[in-house]
């Protein structure tokens, strides 16, 4: 019975989802649900190469999405991309690529508020994708994590065994 315990617990805490700004879950900035075409590949150390996002399918034009409350806190062309980023409640950035915005900087948004249209041309996609990424703390010494860790889901519901 202990070893059914501690089995038990274990399955909790591995499964158990990363919290998000003030607990709240993000919501998909595509709709419907998107495929995922590329995971997140935290680089190690930091300023290695990886993936610092996920890449969601979708269509030239198709809306985008804020994934939750939040200002804007750029919304234009960066390097020659261009891409919006929300800064949530709770120190979460969320970011957005490549999309022409359709809101400004500072301006505040809500969970599934429009911000901008998808645009094709994001390197390293075979079609066109959102480029959406996540990071705790301020740009210049951000820490990147998986958003579809952040992203709510339906809850998983127990049945007990007889």
């Amino acid at each position: 019975m202990r070893s059914l315990l501690a089995w038990v617990g274990l399955f909790a805490v591995l499964c158990a989802a990363p919290a998000a700004a003030d607990g709240e879950r993000l919501q998909w900035p595509l709709r419907p649900r998107p495929a995922v075409l590329r995971l997140f590949d935290a680089p190690s150390p930091n300023w290695q190469r990886g993936h610092r996002g996920v890449d969601l399918a979708g269509a030239d034009g198709q809306p985008v999405y804020a994934a939750g409350d939040g200002t804007v806190v750029f919304a234009g062309e960066l390097a020659g991309r261009s891409l919006v980023s929300v800064e949530h409640p709770g120190g979460l950035r969320t970011t957005y690529e490549p999309v022409r915005p359709s809101i400004r900087r500072g301006q505040l948004v809500a969970a599934g508020s429009p911000i901008g249209v998808l645009l094709a041309g994001h390197a390293g996609c075979p079609g066109v994708c959102l480029h959406w990424g996540a990071m705790w703390g301020p740009a210049s010494r951000a820490d990147y994590v998986d958003p579809l860790g952040l992203v709510a889901t339906t809850p998983v519901r127990l049945k007990p065994v007889r």
